[in-house]
């Protein structure tokens, strides 16, 4: 199969883009909207919770339902790339817009209203925008080499999208009666500066090949179709468990941290350090291996990481290698799962005729974004059956709860991972035969372009 190369520039600009679309979405719904609206704005927290109630029913069904649009578009820049130009400016307005009163006024109701609103048009716009860049390396090259490039240029933006907004929201925030002109003003720049990048990004990439919109499948067809792909309900697994992981790893740090004297620095370190090192070793084993062999030993290094943290994480040096060794594992997810969710597009493609990077991606969705609040809500209960007890300052926790913080935190991303390295034991897309089938899509594409 002839390998493709994706210039610098396409990486770069689809990357920043990514990122920044990522940023602004990290600073509203990773809980800088909740805050500017119940501290500084005065709503009430029961308002805000029915706001965010509301809005998870639109957040689960938007994602099939733009991935079934955008399967369908049809237009001279491609399927994905009108959405991600045109839909920047919306994007960047009701972003600067979320972070001023309107006129609708300062009352309770008002500011529910506001603020249900500002999510639901924010949360639209993202999704068409954020989809779109998730699928588009799946158009902008067939084979996991070229894809792979592409990948280890997300996890860098990846990462800069994530830390953003935990580093930039607290330091600029306004604090209850101060003026948040400088805040605002900020929020303007930003809001600015990432509607351009994402609009001139879309003059340096393009979708190689598509097929026909006209005639590809209703929505409900579509959806049974996934569900009807053995690979796909494959990834499902390792899609829900990756990101139910990356939800409690987030939540538990502080306990953990709180709980024992092992040194920050020195935890962030290892992981970080582990996290370098599984790229590489994720980037030479995936040309050797596959992608399935890979995932499966990423899985069984988080799981054996995280069991070591439950039983020696009170320890410094254990504690060391197990965030070294979860750092591998971690990587792994970043780099690894994208590449198998586009041999899963791929199969769909070689087994149907038709290319649904949008609908798989939705019901992708749908599926792993309960993992989010699954997440949440078994940590917090976790932790109460061992005896958690809130009004206890930090490292004051009896023994018990102390161990109690250490399951909550790493025993099920352990189980999750076990489950799931079992679960690529029936992924079918392996061997010759797969092999087979990759070539004579791509000599369809040749033929197509």
């Amino acid at each position: 199969m002839k390998e493709e190369k994706v210039s610098v520039s396409s990486k770069f600009w689809l990357c920043s883009a990514d990122c920044l679309c990522g940023a602004l979405s990290g600073l509203i719904t990773g809980g800088g909207m909740t805050y500017f609206y119940t501290k500084y704005l005065g709503l009430d927290e029961g308002l805000a919770s029915i706001v965010w109630m509301i809005f998870a029913v639109w957040n689960a069904l938007n994602d099939p339902l733009f991935g079934y649009i955008s399967d369908r578009t049809k237009s001279k820049l491609g399927r994905r790339i009108p959405y991600i130009r045109y839909g920047a400016l919306l994007y960047g307005v009701i972003f600067i817009l979320s972070w001023f009163l309107w006129p609708l006024g300062g009352s309770q109701t008002a500011l529910f209203v506001q603020m249900l609103v500002s999510l639901f048009f924010f949360d639209t716009f993202y999704t068409a925008i954020a989809t779109s860049l998730y699928v588009l390396p799946y158009t902008m090259a067939e084979s996991n080499q070229a894809r792979s490039g592409i990948f280890v240029w997300k996890i860098f933006f990846t990462l800069l999208s994530l830390a953003a907004p935990l580093v930039l929201f607290p330091l600029v925030r306004p604090d209850v009666g101060e003026s948040a002109s400088r805040f605002q003003t900020i929020m303007i720049m930003l809001g600015v500066v990432t509607t351009l990048v994402i609009f001139l990004s879309t003059f340096f990439y393009k979708e190689k090949y598509t097929s026909d919109a006209e005639e590809a499948p209703g929505l409900w067809e579509s959806i049974c179709q996934c569900f009807k792909n053995r690979a796909f309900l494959v990834y499902e697994v390792i899609s829900f468990t990756v990101i139910f992981v990356q939800t409690i790893l987030m939540q538990g740090v502080v306990y953990y941290f709180d709980e024992f004297t092992v040194p920050m620095p020195l935890a962030y370190a290892s992981l970080g350090v582990g996290a370098v090192c599984g790229i590489i070793l994720w980037i030479k084993s995936m040309g050797k291996i596959g992608v399935a062999k890979c995932i499966i030993e990423m899985s069984v290094a988080f799981a054996a990481g995280a069991t070591l943290v439950i039983f020696a994480g009170q320890y410094v040096i254990p504690a060391m290698i197990a965030f070294f060794i979860i750092g591998l594992g971690f990587s792994g997810g970043m780099y690894l799962v994208p590449l198998m969710n586009g041999e899963v597009i791929d199969y769909d493609e070689a087994k149907t005729g038709f290319r649904r990077e949008g609908m798989y991606a939705g019901v992708n969705s749908l599926i792993t974004k309960p993992a989010i609040s699954f997440a949440n809500a078994a940590f917090v209960m976790i932790i109460g059956w061992f005896g958690y007890d809130n009004a206890v300052k930090a490292g004051a926790q009896d023994a018990m709860a102390k161990f109690g913080v250490k399951v909550a935190w790493m025993a099920l991303p352990a189980l999750l991972f076990i489950i799931s390295a079992i679960a690529m034991k029936a992924y079918p897309l392996v061997g010759a035969e797969w092999k087979k089938l990759k070539e004579e899509l791509s000599r369809k594409h040749e033929v197509e372009r």
